[in-house]
């Protein structure tokens, strides 16, 4: 796979040198010629020059790319380089870095982004989702499409605990794409049965996610059954038809699953 790593600095040299050890052609363009000896890169071509520039996205042969990468420390930068990468070399995908949370939500596909990677809300992400237990927790938004991949950790004494993947009503645009129990990941059939502290892994659609939320929200909730007792009268007059008296309704409560 041939990726174009826009940005040399050490977000993007981190990410060539993890390319490189995958096998991938990498192509790495900087604005300065200084990161080149800074990087420490082997098995990588450089492009010095700004590559919100077509002409230095012409020199790195942006049209052969099957990724870019646009990694700088600018917000600018990184959507411009993925709206020319797309717009005009055809990329079939683009990844860009967001650095301040307040813009994420330009890097959509109207900017030629397809996923957008903000480190403050993945770390945020893997917090909760190493610690939330029994909350679907959004860990990557992906752009095209409107895909996010989300996480679930199920309580031990969930209703779902010890039912069959095929047997849980999943949301029409939710797909369980991995369980992660005891640390091995495991690629889920219909008939894998759910156990408790198990990390389940979705894909789905921002709506599909929203569903998922309330299916599991819904399936803790234990809701209030009302019984309403009818006893007969202890005397019936005679000549009058017989009379029912109803006692008060009241609510009895079930105990709630433990956490």
């Amino acid at each position: 796979m041939r990726v174009i790593v826009v940005g040399g600095g050490s977000v993007g040299s981190s990410i060539a040198r993890e390319l490189v050890s995958h096998g991938h052609e990498i192509v790495v363009i900087d604005a300065t010629s200084e990161v080149i000896g800074r990087s420490n890169l082997r098995g990588t071509q450089w492009v010095v020059g700004d590559a919100c520039d077509l002409e230095v996205l012409q020199r790195a042969k942006t049209e052969e790319a099957d990724v870019v990468v646009a990694a700088t420390g600018d917000d600018k930068a990184n959507l411009v380089v993925s709206l020319l990468a797309r717009s005009e070399f055809g990329v079939p995908r683009t990844v860009g870095r967001v650095n301040n949370p307040k813009n994420e939500w330009l890097f959509d596909d109207a900017w030629g982004v397809d996923v957008a990677v903000s480190t403050p809300r993945l770390m945020t992400a893997l917090v909760e989702e190493a610690v939330e237990v029994g909350d679907v927790v959004r860990l990557l938004s992906l752009q095209t499409g409107g895909a996010t991949l989300a996480a679930y950790t199920v309580p031990r004494e969930h209703p779902v605990v010890a039912s069959m993947v095929s047997q849980v009503p999943w949301p029409p645009e939710v797909a369980l794409v991995a369980i992660l129990r005891d640390g091995v990941p495991i690629t889920p059939s219909g008939d894998d049965v759910l156990e408790g502290a198990d990390e389940l892994f979705f894909v789905s659609t921002a709506e599909g996610e929203e569903q998922l939320r309330a299916m599991f929200t819904t399936a803790q909730d234990v809701p209030e059954v009302e019984v309403t007792e009818d006893r007969p009268e202890e005397a019936e007059r005679a000549g009058s038809s017989s009379t029912r008296a109803t006692t008060p309704t009241r609510t009895a409560e079930r105990p709630s699953p433990t956490e």
